[in-house]
């Protein structure tokens, strides 16, 4: 019987007063079962005949970015308990999810309080509908979910009171209605082609996709990460440098840091292309390898308002134009230090970094280091 029956995914979006945070992220495994009763009688309401299905409910309060992640993990859990479940053995019923002396059954149903400060948190449900009824029951619940979707006020009481929280909505939409919601969310801030990969990554993970930065970045979707071009060539090559091409390229330094940490929090990866996908929190685009008859490499950094250091350049100091060997790009809070490790490991520099004080370039736009004076 329960591989007859189809999920349909779906939340409960909760949106919280202005400076309010919950009390905690989970509920227990009895709150949890009080919690989908009370769903439960708001989806009856809602969606007639709604009874034939079974409802799961996670007692978890997640982001956004922890439900669309590749293989939706959250989904998936919730999905595979809910069909093990012994006692529920018809397509009806209401099952639900707590933790049990403190923990949750599956280590995806736990929220990571790392996502924990937003304005709205996201309790997973979903429908096992028989297979008959499943296509027409997720119409009904694109349609009236959206519409009129709101919970009732006894749900709605029961979370502020569990969870010592005041909302402004508690509100039920589809998984879809989640993916709509965050692209309108993405675009709204400039980051629309970060939604072309994401969705990629979620929807069609098979196929290649391309989009370009506002900056013209170039970005590739393909066999599960996403790709950029060596950020100084492509720049030199490509870039749009305008007046300043300094100020164009930390822009574009900019927002690759914020591409990064959503890539990142969505758990799809990011490289160069040519090389693996790391999860490190910074990119090294190597250039040469070292003249060994010339002076040992030296760390640079070169420095933007916003940014810090903007990148990091390893070079030969050699007299009148300085041998480039390779450039780091710190994208994360944290991969500065383990970005210079790296560098200073792999091309054999002092642990001492020169700042630029500035993004210094050539003439062709590429990143640079500064070179002594002939004599």
């Amino acid at each position: 019987m329960n591989e007859s029956l189809i999920a349909r995914p779906a939340v409960l979006a909760l949106e919280l007063a202005a400076g309010e945070t919950p009390d905690r992220l989970e509920l227990t495994r009895d709150e949890a079962q009080t919690l989908a009763g009370l769903i439960a009688d708001d989806l009856r309401a809602l969606l007639p005949g709604v009874e034939a299905s079974r409802l799961a409910v996670a007692g978890a309060l997640f982001d956004g970015v922890e439900l669309l992640r590749p293989g939706f993990p959250v989904f998936a859990t919730l999905e595979e308990l809910a069909r093990r479940v012994p006692r529920v053995t018809t397509a009806g019923g209401v099952v639900a999810f707590g933790t049990h002396e403190g923990r949750m059954p599956a280590q995806p149903l736990v929220p990571d309080p790392a996502y924990a400060g937003g304005p709205m948190r996201l309790i997973p449900w979903m429908l096992l509908a028989p297979a008959d009824l499943a296509d027409e029951l997720a119409e009904r619940m694109e349609v009236e979910l959206v519409g009129r979707g709101e919970a009732g006020a006894a749900t709605a009481d029961f979370l502020m009171r569990t969870l010592g929280m005041r909302l402004e909505h508690a509100r039920f939409l589809s998984r879809d209605d989640l993916m709509a919601l965050t692209c309108v969310q993405y675009e709204h801030v400039n980051l629309a082609p970060l939604w072309t990969m994401l969705e990629a990554a979620l929807l069609t993970p098979y196929k290649e996709e391309t989009a370009l930065g506002s900056r013209g970045l170039p970005l590739r979707y393909l066999e599960g990460r996403v790709g950029v071009p060596p950020i100084a060539q492509w720049f030199a090559r490509a870039g749009n440098k305008g007046t300043n091409p300094a100020h164009e390229l930390a822009g574009t330094l900019f927002e690759l840091r914020q591409y990064a940490a959503l890539l990142a929090a969505h758990h799809v990866p990011l490289h160069l292309e040519g090389d693996i996908a790391g999860t490190v929190g910074f990119l090294v685009e190597p250039v040469a390898d070292p003249d060994p008859a010339q002076p040992a490499p030296v760390l640079y950094a070169h420095e933007a308002a916003g940014l810090g250091m903007a990148a990091i350049t390893v070079a030969q100091p050699i007299p009148g134009k300085a041998r480039v060997l390779a450039h780091g790009y710190p994208l994360a809070p944290d991969a500065l230090a383990p970005l210079l490790d790296a560098l200073a490991g792999s091309y054999g520099t002092a642990s001492e970094v020169h700042a630029l004080g500035r993004i210094l370039l050539d003439a062709d736009g590429a990143l640079s280091a500064p070179a002594p004076a002939l004599h």
